[in-house]
Parts: C-alpha cells; sequence; structure tokens
C-alpha cells in the first residue's frame, strides 16, 4: 500500500484529502474553524459522503479526534477514498462511507492533542447543566504532573514515582487519562462547555446520520499499546448487544480481537466524556456500532512525558524557542511514528477494518 497517502504537516494532509476525494468524484463539506494554523493556513473539519442521502447503513470513519494523531488518521482515510474495491463492496452493501477529516484541526496543525480551547474531544461530551465528575485521584497528583518547571524537578518526579508505587500502574493510568474538568491548564481537561469542534461534529451527525437505519464508526487513534498495533477498542454504551455485533463485524474468529473499557481488557482505562455519545443523542432512530482503531506508538511512560511536556510548554508561553522546538517534535513522534513500517501496518489493519465494517453493516437486516 502506498505511503505517499500520509503527510507531514496539517495542510499537506488536507490538500491530499481533498485531491483524493476530487479524484473519486465526490464533495467536500467544509465547515471552517475560527482559528488559523502554525503556518497560517485555514484550518476545517472536512466532511466526504461516498453514497446517497438516504442509504439505510453509514459507516463513519473520524480522524484527528486528538489532534496530532491525525497524521496517523489522515493517512488511512486517504488510502480509503482510493479503495475501489471498498467503494463497491459498499455500494453494493447500501452503505454510505462517511469520511469526517480532522475532527480537530487546531491541534492537528499545531501539533496538540486538544483543542484550541485546551480540551481533550474525548472528554468534552458532557452535560454541562449537570454535575462533572470529580476525579479525586488527579486532584492529588495535578501540580506533578505539569510542575512549574521542566524538565521537572528530582523532588516532583520522585514524588509522582512514590504515588505510582503506593497506587499501581493502573490507577496511575486512570488517575491521568481518565478525565478531569478542575485544571483547565491540566492533562485530559473535558472542558466546562461543548467545544467548536463537539458543536461542529454534531451539526454533521445531524445532516448524515439522521436518516439511517443502522450507523458504523471507526474512529482512528494513536499512542497507546505496542507500536503498529491497531487494537480494536469497543465505543459505545455497555450494551450486550451491540457488543456483539462489533465483535462479529471486527473481532476476528472468536470475537476476541476487539476490547473494551468495561471488563479491563483495552489498554485504556474507563474513560468518561467520550465522543461516542453524540452518535445515541443525535442520531437516535440508528442502531450504533462502533469501535476506535487505536494503535500504538512509544510506550506509555514515553508518550505520558511527551503529554506533560507539551502541557508545560503550553502554559508558559516565554519558554525558549529551542525548548519548545524540542517538545513539539517530543509529541509529535509520540503520536506519529513516522516509518515506513508502522505505516504499512496501519494500512494494513485500517483497510481491513473499513472492509469489515461495511460487510457488517451491509449483513444486518433492517
Amino acid at each position: 500500500m502506498a505511503i505517499a497517502a500520509f503527510s507531514q504537516s496539517y495542510a499537506e494532509a488536507r490538500g491530499k484529502f481533498i485531491a483524493a476525494a476530487e479524484a473519486a468524484h465526490l464533495d467536500v463539506q467544509t465547515h471552517r474553524h475560527p482559528m488559523l494554523g502554525r503556518d497560517g493556513e485555514p484550518l476545517a473539519m472536512d466532511v466526504v459522503r461516498d453514497g446517497p442521502a438516504d442509504a439505510p447503513a453509514v459507516l463513519l470513519i473520524s480522524s484527528a479526534c486528538h489532534g496530532v494523531e491525525g497524521f496517523c488518521g489522515s493517512g488511512l482515510q486517504v488510502t480509503l477514498l482510493g479503495d475501489a474495491a471498498l467503494r463497491r463492496a459498499a455500494h453494493a452493501a447500501g452503505v454510505a462511507l462517511l469520511y469526517v477529516h480532522a475532527l480537530n484541526p487546531y491541534g492537528f496543525s499545531w501539533w496538540r492533542r486538544t483543542t484550541h480551547e485546551n480540551v481533550d474531544l474525548n472528554r468534552n461530551f458532557q452535560d454541562f447543566h449537570q454535575p462533572l465528575p470529580r476525579n479525586e485521584a488527579y486532584d492529588q497528583i495535578a501540580h506533578w504532573l505539569v510542575p512549574n518547571d521542566w524538565p521537572p524537578t528530582p523532588t516532583v518526579q520522585r514524588s509522582l514515582a512514590d504515588w505510582i508505587a503506593e497506587h499501581g500502574d493502573k490507577a496511575f493510568q486512570a488517575a491521568v487519562s481518565s478525565g478531569q474538568y478542575e485544571y483547565p491548564e491540566g492533562l485530559f481537561f473535558g472542558g466546562h462547555d461543548p467545544t467548536w469542534s463537539q458543536v461542529t461534529l454534531r451539526h454533521v451527525l445531524q445532516d448524515h446520520g439522521q436518516r439511517c437505519a443502522r450507523l458504523g464508526w471507526i474512529d482512528l487513534h494513536t499512542g497507546l499499546g505496542p507500536s503498529g498495533v491497531g487494537e480494536r477498542i469497543f465505543a459505545g454504551r455497555d450494551d450486550p448487544a451491540a457488543v456483539a455485533r462489533a465483535r462479529a463485524w471486527w473481532g476476528g474468529p472468536d470475537g476476541s480481537a476487539i476490547t473494551s473499557i468495561y471488563d479491563g481488557s483495552s489498554t485504556s482505562a474507563r474513560l468518561t466524556g467520550l465522543m461516542w455519545n453524540a452518535a445515541y443523542q443525535e442520531c437516535p432512530q440508528a442502531e450504533v456500532t462502533g469501535i476506535a482503531l487505536e494503535y500504538g506508538t512509544l510506550p506509555f511512560a514515553q508518550v505520558l512525558e511527551a503529554l506533560r511536556a507539551d502541557q508545560w510548554a503550553e502554559n508558559h508561553p516565554e519558554a525558549p524557542p529551542a525548548q519548545r522546538e524540542a517538545i513539539k517534535r517530543q509529541i509529535r513522534d509520540a503520536f506519529y511514528t513516522d516509518t515506513e513500517a508502522w505505516k504499512q501496518q496501519v494500512l494494513a489493519q485500517g483497510v481491513e477494518a473499513a472492509h469489515q465494517g461495511v460487510a457488517g453493516l451491509g449483513q444486518v437486516s433492517g
């Protein structure tokens, strides 16, 4: 498969996505972001639909929920747009393919995991009229995770290590990544209001997901698990029927390739404010079946170190340019392994998952 589908910048990735859509004679629906990219380029959430508006089933394939992770997802989306076999199978099965490129274009361009509001989009889908979850474990470690100085002092690192030794690695991962709503300048902040990306995605779902009976969703991520391995994490309500469908479509011969945050089988901790909530809310008529396809890059400790450094740099605009540039390179490398072998793994597993999603949606009787 052609690794030329991957890019070195958001602007390049967006250009390739639009060009691939045009080559397939498909229209691009552009939702312009209010800010500009790091090179002054326009930012947008771009949407391409391949299939009729009244298709009984829709397979949504989305990238860059976490900004910088979009280098991976965009490359796969460009490849899928040019996959003639996938298009034929989808059309024959009555499945419309819906590509949402750069859910978080700001983070993609600026090499950040968060939105321009410093929000983790995949923790932002809360009812903000209700009390928000309180992550008490994060309270205990917030000042060590993103300290005043970078690199962290030995005292800070020792304090964090002592907490991990007392509570365990799993508890630490959950404390850090499950989502928090008290520290706007901290990690995995879920926000106090719906972000631009959340509002815009809801509009996309309203436009494209309210006429179908069945909605499949493959959301593309990086940063957890063994390098190049695409973990298929169930993404939806803890509903046995939905889990069974996901296992039948994407789980392999015995269904075991599907992991879950509900039973502890996933490398991900149990999270709050997840994006898939919007599918149930905006497309209540549809039977929803989804996965997050999570490609491993570096060990968790290195990924977290990159996130801590990046948040520190965001909080300290006075940081020296050379230090900032090194931190930005570190964060991109934590979520995008820029090698041919890794990209080939991404494409092989992603193309397979897309074909499986189409087959699954086509087999389910309406």
